[in-house]
């Protein structure tokens, strides 16, 4: 007999594991509703109830259990701060910075489509360690999306 085997299955638990199961919830987000039981207890007690044959919704349509549902999130969306461009710097000469005349003390964002002869950058003073001004240097480093990179991999359960 190993260790898994001697996990308590209540009624009140088997119940909520049915009811969870009815649900959609995967296995996974069953053992985390229900705490104390691993994803594979959950598999183990479905298939002995029974309870197995049943469709899989799409991993959209699953409802979502929080991992731990008693700390609240510390993360908070903020919206990025909104990116004001300033016009192009035009240079004493009255134009402005092309591939001739752009320097690495220049933003080098491009401006204009590279193939029309209006074609030039930026060129206003670029922010520390990037080659952009500070408002193309918002414009081009996008914060990252939360990914749920753990999971890809996994069999769903």
């Amino acid at each position: 007999m190993n260790a898994m085997s001697s996990i308590n299955w209540s009624d009140d638990r088997v119940e909520q594991l049915k009811s969870l199961w009815t649900e959609g919830l995967s296995a996974s987000q069953i053992a985390r509703a229900l705490g104390g039981v691993t994803r594979n207890a959950v598999i183990g007690k479905v298939h002995r109830l029974g309870l197995a044959g049943r469709a899989s919704p799409s991993r959209a349509e699953r409802p979502r259990v929080s991992m731990s549902p008693k700390v609240p999130s510390i993360r908070t969306h903020q919206p990025p701060a909104p990116v004001v461009e300033e016009d192009p710097l035009t240079l004493a000469d009255g134009n402005f910075a092309t591939v001739l005349t752009i320097s690495d003390r220049m933003c080098r964002w491009p401006i204009g489509d590279p193939s029309a002869s209006e074609f030039h950058f930026c060129g206003r003073s670029p922010k520390s360690g990037s080659p952009y001004c500070e408002a193309h240097a918002r414009k081009a480093y996008q914060p990252q999306q939360q990914h749920r990179h753990k999971d890809k991999g996994r069999m769903a359960s």
